[in-house]
């Protein structure tokens, strides 16, 4: 049976309806579950809803230090904010940190390490894909802001290289 013109539109009106009711749910889970991004599929129609949050944002001031990181070096002056640190590699994209190419395997980078441009940093798990972070400098990690195994953002920072 053909449809009319009229029952195009009403069915086109209740199909908005039901997206932005989706796109509102959500976004409330987004809120609830403090995620900064979600995405899902169903049936061809892709939705994906993402909040803005500054790199600083993700970083919160009471966060410990992961037991791999030192102090500053007594020479070195204190950076208030590890973001803006001239020497800080940010996370590329949302996934998993692994300091090794394996469980037990030796890392890829120590504190105190000297690393040249392009050797690899790190590995980051998205969508079960290994992507390697190549230091985009040489010079010698001063720091290791993250954990082995810890679930990152985009921009988040990574690893100090001075």
């Amino acid at each position: 049976m053909a449809r009319k013109p009229e029952d195009t539109a009403e069915a086109g009106s209740s199909e908005k309806s039901g997206d932005t009711a989706l796109i509102r749910e959500l976004a409330s889970l987004l809120d609830e579950t403090g995620l900064t991004e979600i995405e899902i599929e169903r049936a061809g129609f892709r939705v994906r809803v993402a909040r803005n949050i500054g790199i600083a944002a993700s970083i919160p001031a009471s966060q410990p230090q992961p037991s791999a990181a030192p102090m500053p070096a007594a020479g070195a002056a204190p950076v208030s904010d590890i973001a803006q640190h001239p020497g800080m590699v940010p996370s590329p994209m949302v996934g998993t940190v692994y300091w090794a190419s394996e469980p037990g395997a030796r890392p890829f980078i120590e504190v105190g390490a000297k690393v040249t441009a392009g050797q690899t940093l790190l590995i980051i798990e998205a969508m079960k894909t290994m992507n390697q972070i190549p230091s985009p400098r040489a010079g010698t990690v001063t720091q290791i802001l993250i954990e082995d195994g810890q679930p990152v953002e985009f921009g988040e920072p990574l690893v100090i290289i001075e």
